[in-house]
């Protein structure tokens, strides 16, 4: 049962959500009918053919579109595979979690973070595509259930406010004690992937804004990277500060090469507010790029499922094309 809008996720709930084995990181195919091209429509869920969402960028990053199964070289821990499944246009469905940063060092920006989502949501969601939204500071919170509905997504937004304070023990999805509680990224991560992202099927993704900055999470970086890649799930890392926080310099601490690994790892892209680089804009690319993706699926040769970690190398013939997908998948038993 999910959780009812606006209600915050109890610590001791996920606690014990942390015990039981994500969803495998794999769906399979059904022989296409009439050409592998139908692989969109074929999906459904499997353990035996991993599937894997990618763009590929061109030597001016731009998005290149018009590429065949033929031009993709596979490799999974080093021994090439073969790409059985292939899809160039997809209309598989969208889930998309959007999670905004409200902790004090965001306090100019939750305005613009509003707006912007309110423009994104109404553009980004077509026929059959949902999204939720969720803010974290302090501790984080659900403040839209998944939806198609855009007005309800604009309500949730109306909902952001500034997240600082200490609540109690058991506020928010996840605990922090004995820690001071600031940004909880990780926590917030975790949450959308393994709570709301992994019992969906599709095509999935988790936006997050914020300056990158985790201070008070239980979950460690690794776990929250671990918990998307278990749910298939790309994330978009959005880059968002207001430098006046910290007297006009760079933010110390790495926040923005934290968004660069969680988005690399997923096969997503991070992106940083500033210039001519607008939050509208990123918003435009970031759909523009998940409307512009590849389905490749394959039988991994190592058919092992001993819950190990597989890494991926998928590369095309073209030198100056790089290939944006996840880093690779664990090998989770059937359960």
């Amino acid at each position: 049962m999910r959780t009812p809008d606006c209600m915050k996720v109890a610590g001791a709930t996920l606690a014990l959500l942390m015990l039981v084995p994500a969803m495998p990181s794999r769906v399979a195919a059904q022989p296409p009918s009439k050409s592998d091209d139908d692989l969109a429509t074929a999906i459904k869920v499997d353990v035996d053919v991993v599937s894997l969402y990618c763009t590929v960028h061109n030597k001016q990053n731009g998005l290149v579109a018009s590429l065949s199964k033929g031009d993709f070289d596979l490799a999974e821990d080093g021994k090439p595979q073969t790409i059985k499944y292939f899809s160039r246009e997809t209309d598989i469905p969208l889930t998309i979690g959007l999670l905004i940063d409200v902790s004090g060092s965001q306090a100019t920006m939750i305005d613009p973070e509003r707006q912007a989502g309110a423009q994104f949501f109404a553009s980004v969601l077509k026929k059959k595509d949902v999204a939720f939204l969720i803010s974290f500071g302090a501790d984080s919170e659900l403040l839209q259930d998944i939806t198609g509905t855009p007005r309800l997504l604009q309500q949730g937004l109306g909902r952001l406010k500034l997240n600082t304070g200490y609540s109690g023990p058991t506020s928010g999805p996840v605990p922090t004690m004995n820690k001071q509680r600031g940004t909880v990224m990780y926590d917030a991560i975790y949450l959308a992937a393994h709570d709301m992202l992994a019992p969906e099927s599709g095509r999935k993704a988790i936006i997050v804004i914020t300056d990158g900055d985790d201070e008070g999470s239980k979950l460690s970086l690794k776990a929250a990277v671990e918990a998307a890649q278990k749910a298939d799930a790309i994330i978009y890392g959005i880059y968002y500060v207001d430098r006046r926080m910290y007297g006009g310099f760079p933010m110390a601490g790495g926040g923005e090469s934290v968004l660069k690994q969680m988005s690399e790892e997923t096969g997503g892209r991070e992106f940083a507010v500033g210039g001519k680089n607008s939050l509208e804009s990123i918003f435009g690319q970031i759909e523009e790029e998940m409307r512009t993706q590849y389905l490749i699926g394959y039988t991994p040769t190592n058919t092992n499922k001993d819950g190990g970690f597989r890494k991926i190398d998928l590369k095309t013939h073209e030198k100056d094309q790089k290939v944006q997908v996840r880093k690779g998948y664990y090998a989770i038993p059937n359960r």
